[in-house]
């Protein structure tokens, strides 16, 4: 029987939580946002589907999660699973230990708006739940099995030897299920070639070859790659010198600048939601427009790039909050390549709702999946994994 694992993924402002057992309809699961701020709040899932909704005015992060656990201790948890976004050079789920959380620590300066908030969970809950086993599951680990080519950068190599300036890639528990999950329903698990397109606020790209990462579009932060809801993705490193010398802007406010004031909302002047931005393209607004098809023509461009890892192509993925849901940008960014030999099918994907799973090809050449992401689902797994291990 599968043990009971709850889940804690503490953002920068949130806390995202789910207590996950062996039937995927018994889960609890929720949100602690604004955190900080009058409106802080609580909003989950209970058991049976009960919703649940409370106030937590100006709770940071260790309120938020002491109000959060002692409302889960009566389900009785048997491990606790954290999402880590940066665990350096770690390359699987560990087993969390002060040494595991000194190395969590010293990753700060590559994650340092994220780390921080992981610890601060990891600690709350050691403190709540000290008999309870608890495992740090990391974003990185899964592109830990890159081929050095793939991440290791053209800098002075002691930039690399001494100060581990390389690229690390993220969202890999996202990249890792929705591409196990696809390659299990193409009858050959863990096996071919698969690209992965998690599409997001945070959005990223990722080659899969037998199950294991062999290239991904973030790097040694979350800012490289494609383009996102306020980050924006691939520009010219000599961007921030041209901004010094012409503007005199300051490295935090360049730094600032491409991280939140970027992507769809710098484009569009108008939002980072897909959503809102496809709305007003069909009304005719030209800056909407305009921030839509430089992401899908930089989606479509990257994962172009990425394939050149892979000795064969068995099929794509979409995922994520535009991924799953977004017929539009989904059937963009397929305009853009032809070359690979897709299908595509206009009728199913247009029938794909929110939280639906399925194919978006004509049922010729490489498959085409929409398959909604389950991060928790994925950490609940690696956490039970590690227990087994050590059991």
């Amino acid at each position: 029987m599968a043990i009971s694992v709850l889940v804690i993924n503490c953002g920068s402002s949130s806390i995202k939580y789910a207590l996950i057992s062996e039937r995927r309809e018994d889960r609890i699961y929720g949100l602690a946002e604004n955190l900080g701020a009058a409106d802080a709040r609580i909003k989950g899932i209970t058991v049976g589907g009960e919703a649940l909704e409370l106030s937590i005015p100006y709770a940071d992060h260790a309120k938020a999660l002491e109000t959060l656990l002692e409302r889960l201790a009566n389900y009785n948890p048997q491990a606790i699973g954290h999402r880590v976004v940066h665990g350096g050079n770690i390359t699987q789920a560990e087993r969390l230990t002060q040494q595991t959380i000194d190395r969590i620590r010293d990753a700060i300066p590559l994650a340092p708006l994220h780390n921080p908030a992981n610890l601060i969970g990891i600690e709350a809950t050691m403190s709540l739940f000290p008999q309870l086993p608890q495992v740090a599951v990391f974003d990185t680990a899964f592109h830990q099995t890159m081929p050095e080519h793939a991440y290791r950068y053209a800098i002075p190599q002691f930039l690399y030897t001494e100060h581990q300036v390389r690229r690390y890639g993220f969202h890999g528990t996202s990249h890792a299920y929705v591409t196990e999950r696809a390659s299990e329903l193409a009858g050959q698990k863990n096996q071919g070639g698969w690209l992965s397109a998690h599409l997001g606020n945070g959005s990223s790209t990722c080659a899969v070859w037998n199950g294991q990462s062999i290239d991904t579009s973030m790097g040694l932060t979350p800012l490289e790659g494609v383009v996102m809801g306020t980050r924006s993705g691939d520009v010219d490193p000599s961007l921030h010198l041209f901004l010094a010398n012409n503007l005199g802007w300051d490295i935090q406010k360049i730094d600032n600048m491409l991280n939140k004031e970027s992507g769809l909302l710098g484009l569009s002047g108008l939002s980072n939601d897909m959503r809102t931005l496809v709305e007003a393209s069909e009304k005719g607004h030209e800056d909407a427009t305009l921030a839509i098809e430089v992401f899908c023509y930089r989606l479509a461009k990257s994962l172009s790039a990425l394939s050149c890892g892979l000795p064969r192509l068995d099929g794509l993925v979409f995922t994520g909050g535009i991924g799953e849901n977004s017929a539009y940008v989904r059937e963009k960014t397929l305009a853009y390549l032809p070359h690979f030999g897709l299908q595509f099918s206009k009728e199913n994907n247009d029938t794909l709702a929110r939280g639906t799973e399925g194919r978006i090809d004509a049922g010729t050449g490489p498959q085409i999946w929409v398959i909604p992401t389950d991060e928790e689902g994925r950490i609940a797994k690696e956490t039970r994994q590690v227990l087994a291990q050590i059991a």
